[in-house]
C-alpha cells in the first residue's frame, strides 16, 4: 500500500508540474503582446499556483500552518500594494518584486544549507558529502545571485522613487571594491560547502550574505536613473536565474524550468533595451552615464536661442485642420497622469475624421512597456499603439506630432552628430512631421544631459506646462471651436 501511495504521489505531482510548466510557457508567450499581456500574467500566476499544489502533494507531510499564514500575509501585502500603487510608481513596484524574488531564492538556499548541517552524520565530513558538487555550487550561487538581486533592486527602487539620487554615484576604486567583494563571496562559498567544521560553515554563510548584499549595492548605485529600464530588465533576469539555481538546490524541476524561462526572457529584454539605447550592457553596468530628469534651470534655457512658444489655444487651431496626428508619450506623461486627457483629445480629433496613433519607443518611461501600460489604462486601442520601427517612416506624411514629456528618444542628433553620446541610438523621427508640439515643463535635458535641437526646429512649437493641463486645454479649445 505504501509503495502504491508513493507512486500515486509521484505521478500526480509530476503531472501537475508538467501542466504548470506548459501553462507558464503559454503565459510568457502572451506577455509579449500588449493585447494579451494581462491574460498571460494571469496564466503565469495560475501556473505558479499549480506548481505549489504539486509541491505539497510530492512532499506529503507539510506544516500547513506556516503555509497558510504565509499565503494570507503575503496575499494581503501584495493585494494592498497592487491596489494602492499609482501607475507612475509601477517601475518602483517592479523593482521591489525583483528584489523579493531574489531574497526568496536566497532564503531557500540558506534553509537548505541549515538542514544539511543539521542532518549531517558522523561519516559525512562536510556538506559536499551530502550532495553533488554541482548542487553544492548551485546552493552557493543561489545565495550570491539572490542577494545581489535583492539589494540591487532596493537601490533601483530608491533611484526610481526619488529616495536616492538618480545621478550616478561613482565611488573611488569601485571596480576593485566590487571585484574584491565577489572574490570574497566566491571563496566563502567554497569554505561553506567543503569545511568539516559547522561553525566555520555558518561563518562563511554570513560572509557570503554580507559581501553579496554589498556587491548588489555597489553594482547598481553607479548607474544613472536614465538607465534604470535596462537595470530593471537585468534584475528581473537575475531573479529568474536565482530561482532556477534554487531549483537545482532543492531538486525542483518546475522551479528550474520556470526560473530559466524568466531569466532568459529578462536577458532578451535587456538586450532589446540596450539596442534601443545604442549602448552595450557592459557600458550600462560600468555606470557613470545618465541622470534623473531635473526640473530645469536658467542654464538649461540659455542653451537655446530660437525657441518658439505656443499655448493650448494656438495648438488647437493647428489641430483643427490636421488629418493625421502621432502622439509620442514619454515619462512626463506618466508623471502628469495625462493618459486619460490624451485619450479624450484623441477622441475629439477622431470625431473630426483625424487619424490618431501613438509612437512607442522601447525605452520611453522608466521600465519596458511603461507607456503601453499607461495607454491601456486609458483604454487606448491596442492597434493604435505602434512600435518605433513600424511608425518611423510615417512621420514625414504626418500633419502633427505631439511629444508629451519625451526628450532623448526624439533627439535628432542621434542620427546626425557623430560626437553625441547618443549617436546611433534609434530615435523617433518626429522632426519630419509637418508641425511638432513638444509639451514639457521646461527646457531641462533628458537622461543623457544634452541639448535637443528639436526644441529650436522651424516646425516645432514648445508648450510649457503640466502635460495633463496642457492637453486638457487643447481639448477645451477644440470643443469650443465645434460649438
Amino acid at each position: 500500500m505504501g509503495s502504491e501511495v508513493l507512486e500515486f504521489k509521484d505521478v500526480a505531482s509530476h503531472l501537475i508540474y508538467l501542466v504548470s510548466v506548459v501553462v507558464f510557457m503559454l503565459g510568457i508567450m502572451r506577455m509579449s503582446r500588449v493585447k494579451t499581456a494581462r491574460w498571460g500574467n494571469q496564466m503565469a500566476a495560475g501556473a505558479m499556483f499549480l506548481a505549489c499544489i504539486g509541491q505539497a502533494i510530492e512532499l506529503g507531510m507539510v506544516n500547513w500552518t506556516f503555509i497558510i499564514v504565509g499565503v494570507v500575509v503575503g496575499g494581503l501585502v501584495g493585494g494592498l500594494a497592487a491596489s494602492r500603487v499609482e501607475m507612475t510608481e509601477m517601475p518602483e513596484m517592479v523593482a521591489l518584486f525583483n528584489g523579493s524574488g531574489g531574497i526568496a531564492s536566497s532564503l531557500v538556499a540558506i534553509a537548505s544549507y541549515m538542514l544539511l548541517v543539521e542532518t549531517r552524520t558522523p561519516q559525512q565530513a562536510n556538506v559536499a558529502d551530502q550532495i553533488t558538487a554541482f548542487n553544492g555550487v548551485a546552493l552557493g550561487l543561489t545565495i550570491l545571485v539572490g542577494a545581489i538581486t535583492f539589494t540591487g533592486s532596493i537601490v533601483a527602487w530608491g533611484k526610481l522613487s526619488g529616495r536616492l539620487s538618480g545621478n550616478p554615484t561613482l565611488l573611488p576604486g569601485r571596480h576593485l571594491i566590487n571585484g574584491a567583494l565577489f572574490l570574497a563571496a566566491f571563496g566563502a562559498t567554497g569554505v561553506m560547502i567543503f569545511t568539516p567544521d559547522p561553525q566555520q560553515g555558518l561563518m562563511a554563510l554570513v560572509v557570503i550574505c554580507v559581501t553579496t548584499c554589498l556587491l548588489g549595492i555597489g553594482l547598481v548605485i553607479p548607474i544613472g536613473g536614465g538607465d534604470m529600464p535596462v537595470v530593471i530588465s537585468l534584475l528581473n533576469s537575475y531573479s529568474g536565474m536565482a530561482a532556477a539555481l534554487a531549483g537545482f538546490t532543492i531538486n525542483s524541476p518546475v522551479l528550474i524550468v520556470s526560473g530559466s524561462m524568466v531569466g532568459a526572457a529578462g536577458l532578451i529584454l535587456t538586450q532589446i533595451m540596450c539596442k534601443a539605447m545604442n549602448r552595450s550592457l557592459m557600458n550600462v553596468l560600468i555606470g557613470g552615464f545618465g541622470q534623473s530628469d531635473g526640473a530645469g534651470s536658467n542654464e538649461d534655457a540659455r542653451l537655446y536661442t530660437n525657441v518658439k512658444r505656443a499655448d493650448a489655444e494656438e495648438a488647437a487651431m493647428i489641430l483643427e485642420d490636421a488629418r493625421t496626428v502621432i502622439v509620442v508619450p514619454g515619462y512626463g506623461m506618466a508623471v502628469a497622469q495625462a493618459q486619460h486627457a490624451v485619450r479624450e483629445m484623441a477622441d475629439l480629433l477622431g470625431d473630426r475624421g483625424c487619424q490618431v496613433r501613438y509612437a512607442i519607443h522601447p525605452v520611453a518611461g522608466r521600465m519596458p512597456g511603461h507607456m503601453n501600460v499607461l495607454l491601456a489604462e486609458a483604454d487606448v486601442p491596442y492597434e493604435a499603439q505602434v512600435e518605433m520601427e513600424r511608425i518611423n517612416k510615417d512621420f514625414k506624411n504626418t500633419d502633427v506630432a505631439i511629444v508629451i514629456g519625451a526628450n532623448d528618444v526624439v533627439n535628432p542628433v542621434a542620427n546626425t552628430d557623430t560626437t553625441s553620446p547618443i549617436y546611433g541610438m534609434p530615435v523617433l523621427n518626429v522632426e519630419e512631421a509637418g508641425t511638432v508640439f513638444v509639451i514639457k515643463r521646461s527646457l531641462s535635458p533628458g537622461y543623457a544631459g544634452i541639448r535637443n535641437p528639436l526644441f529650436e526646429a522651424e516646425n516645432t512649437l514648445m508648450l510649457f506646462g503640466d502635460g495633463k493641463a496642457m492637453v486638457e486645454g487643447m481639448s477645451t479649445a477644440l470643443k469650443e471651436a465645434d460649438d
